[in-house]
């Protein structure tokens, strides 16, 4: 189980990133397009909370919180979709025999 801190920090990280997203855009895209404006738009960016970059969000198992070893399609990390998939929690998902 990771800290609880930690999960609480990822988030704060994911509430901002989504709160953020289009002003973050909006000055992405005046870089891309704009030359006029492009270093002004730049530092504006530069100046932001770094938390707000979608980069700084870590997934996160949903159960207990493990950083490692998570798939995205499940949520979930591989000790409990292991565990999830061998109660038949997760539909379509069997262990392999060959």
């Amino acid at each position: 189980m990771a800290k609880t801190s930690v999960i609480i920090r990822n988030q704060r990280r994911k509430e901002l990133v989504e709160r953020m997203k289009s002003t973050r855009n909006a000055l992405k895209e005046t870089i891309r397009i704009d030359e006029d404006n492009r270093e002004e738009a730049v530092d504006k960016l530069q100046k932001r909370r770094r938390n707000e970059s979608p980069v700084r969000v870590r997934n996160r198992c949903r159960q207990c919180g493990r950083g490692k070893g998570t798939l995205r399609r499940f949520g979930l990390c591989r000790i409990h979709l292991r565990e999830a998939a061998m109660r038949g929690d997760v539909p379509g998902l069997r262990k392999a025999s060959w």
